[in-house]
């Protein structure tokens, strides 16, 4: 099951500056020994919008004493900006900063969500040391295929403008840090970044499929670095952009041979798409995409094992171990699915004993109940009828008295 569409990082050398991650082996999730174990929830969808913009600068400093006694017409103020004029707080929080080093064309030119910009790029640590730099760097801007530093920043840049950004671990690299660039966990990094084009991205109608599958692939694979990191919204992101470009529409011929790689493109994403909703406790999500995935690949093991423990997670016990078992009809030797359905299968017998043991109380003890109510009865008809029949010979027995006294 080592195919492919594996949760792995499968970047080409051309990418890598975009796909800057860990790179890992492209085994199977199933076959790696994969527990899926479930983290806390978090929030699946992405914040599209910046918060407002604001200028930490205080303005322009009041003029001392001596001066104010100046006259108003021969002050000329001089005081050359501040550092914190100079430097734009992108985010209000302090952790993500913008320096203006060369003005650009004009705010008209500044790039737009969507669009695909080309940089200059220079990556550096606090301390100076340069980890990358990269000449005409391409990307989708806010399609999360750089670092969130960049993503955030360049859409207030201008075409042709210069800037310098502060970024804090949390926006660059994170805890994890970097193999390419080296950048170490945790390490906060300086960009130089100059803006030198931003255009319309290609109507993905008129796009050759080959071009449209080689994108698609790239999305994902971007979702792949998001997912070894642990970013699973952000892969989930991403896979969904992959998404919707092998469901685009074409106006273009296409082959069968290209259609079914696009339908193979599909699946994949779907695929990791539910292999990072379920690491986001996103059931429902997950049953929709391992559905999707069997309704163009009925046989796809990785499909069955998720629903299937999604299935269990609901509770839904005996449709469960269902799948798990069409899962492992289809791949006998894999060590996960047997231990899952093992695991289900004790998990679902004793669910049943409580079951029974709770049944067979509540009917045992209704029969008790009612065998104490029939004695009850009994003993009291018994009761009134010993009752009645002595009452009647009693009064027999007057009657006759009577009669034989009355003949006397």
């Amino acid at each position: 099951m080592a195919d492919s569409e594996d949760v792995t990082v499968n970047g080409s050398a051309d990418n890598q500056a975009v796909l800057s991650g860990k790179k890992s082996g492209r085994a199977s999730l199933l076959d790696s020994g994969e527990d899926f174990e479930m983290l806390e929830d978090v929030d699946d969808d992405i914040d599209d919008d910046l918060p407002p913009l604001e200028d930490a600068g205080g303005g322009k400093k009041k003029q001392s004493a001596a001066n104010d006694s100046i006259k108003a017409d021969t002050v000329v103020d001089q005081t050359p900006p501040t550092e914190q004029e100079e430097w734009l707080d992108v985010l209000g929080n302090g952790q993500l900063r913008k320096k203006v080093l060369e003005p650009g064309a004009g705010a008209d030119s500044r790039p737009q969500r969507g669009q695909n910009v080309t940089i200059h790029l220079k990556t550096s640590l606090t301390d100076g040391t340069v980890v990358e730099e990269q000449q005409n760097l391409s990307f989708t801007l806010c399609d999360g295929d750089v670092i969130q530093a960049l993503d955030l920043t360049v859409q207030l840049m201008e075409t042709g403008e210069k800037a310098l950004i502060e970024a804090v671990a949390k926006y660059a690299f994170g805890g994890l840090g970097s193999s390419t660039p080296a950048v170490p966990p945790n390490a906060d990094l300086t960009l130089e970044v100059q803006l030198l084009s931003a255009a319309d991205a290609p109507d993905l109608e008129l796009m050759p499929p080959s071009e449209r599958i080689s994108l698609a692939n790239r999305k994902r694979e971007r979702g792949n670095v998001h997912y070894q990191r642990g970013d699973y919204a952000f892969a989930v992101n991403s896979y969904g952009i992959a998404l919707q470009i092998t469901e685009a529409s074409s106006r273009v011929d296409i082959s069968q041979q290209e259609e079914e790689e696009l339908l193979d493109m599909k699946v994949k994403c779907l695929n990791n798409m539910a292999a990072a909703q379920l690491k986001l406790d996103h059931y429902e999500a997950v049953l929709r995409s391992c559905v999707s995935v069997l309704a163009h690949q009925p046989d796809n093991v990785k499909a069955l094992f998720r629903k299937g423990k999604v299935l269990a997670v609901q509770g839904e016990y005996a449709e469960a171990i269902r799948t798990l078992k069409g899962a492992l009809k289809l791949e006998p030797s894999n060590k996960t699915i047997h231990a899952e359905l093992s695991k289900l299968v004790k998990k679902h017998s004793e669910q049943k004993g409580a079951e029974q043991a709770m049944y067979k109380k509540m009917l045992g003890n209704t029969s008790n109940t009612s065998a104490q109510k029939h004695c009850a009865r009994s003993s009291w008809s018994l009761s009134w009828k010993w009752l009645f029949g002595a009452t009647a010979v009693a009064i027999g027995g007057v009657a006759l008295s009577v009669v034989i006294a009355a003949r006397n």
